[in-house]
């Protein structure tokens, strides 16, 4: 694969409770050589991150599938843009009847928490797992290792930040996770060293590019990369080769 068609793997994009839109979005991408982007919502367009009962609303319910359907529309009408179902607790399973291309699951530490006992959740993650839909997953480390291990032990999962907010790089390294088939990083904000310690140990075909826009630019983070100075063929999987394989490998709409 030529590194002509890189792709972002990892920007918030919407326009409920944020102001995220993809006119903003865009410039920055065909400044930096940007072909494409994977894009999810932000938190603040999915739940009240300041409530830490949670206290769910259909307003609320109606703002996430807005946000969603922003993303939709994008690619309807032709952006170049894999947009990304964000599921929160209410697991609405009938979104994934959509052409979406992947999956935001994420919380901090410090956030309300996913319900994974509720039988719901089991069958959300089922037919996300079924359709191949790639996962960004940013939870605690031990709801990481529970997700990946129990929850989902055969979904795509792609850890943002190589870790920084899953525990670490480290931790997760030492407790195997990286090992793992369907497991990969993106790279967005992570630090030279781990990338170039995961490429040594994993290889590029584990890695994928990523800026976390707004909170990396993604001109500055896709430089970090070309600054390691990767073989031609290497540098064209993390750049854009190993998120459109993943990507190519999504199932439609059950």
């Amino acid at each position: 694969m030529g590194a002509s068609r890189i792709v972002d793997s990892h920007i918030h994009c919407g326009v409920q409770h944020s102001d995220l839109p993809f006119d903003r979005i865009a410039p920055l991408l065909r400044r930096a050589g940007i072909a494409e982007a994977c894009l999810f919502a932000p938190v603040e367009d999915i739940y009240d991150r300041d409530d830490p009962d949670f206290r769910d609303n259909p307003n609320w319910r109606r703002t996430r599938r807005a946000a969603n359907r922003y993303l939709l529309d994008l690619a309807e009408v032709g952006e170049p843009i894999s947009p990304y179902l964000f599921v929160w607790n209410d697991f609405a399973l009938d979104e994934l009847r959509h052409p979406y291309r992947g999956i935001k699951w994420h919380r901090h530490v410090d956030e309300p928490e996913y319900h994974y006992d509720d039988p719901r959740c089991t069958a959300m993650i089922a037919a996300i797992t079924r359709r191949r839909l790639p996962i960004v997953l940013e939870e605690s480390f031990a709801n990481t290792l529970r997700f990946i291990e129990r929850l989902a032990p055969e979904a795509v999962i792609i850890i943002p930040h190589l870790g920084g907010l899953n525990g670490s790089y480290r931790a997760l390294d030492q407790a195997g996770i990286w090992r793992r088939d369907h497991v990969y990083a993106d790279s967005a904000l992570a630090s030279t060293g781990e990338i170039r310690h995961f490429l040594d140990r994993y290889g590029p075909e584990k890695l994928l590019f990523g800026s976390d826009f707004p909170f990396g630019d993604p001109g500055q983070e896709l430089r970090k990369i070309e600054r390691l100075h990767l073989a031609a063929e290497d540098f064209a999987k993390v750049a854009g080769g190993n998120i459109r394989r993943l990507l190519d490998n999504v199932v439609g709409p059950e």
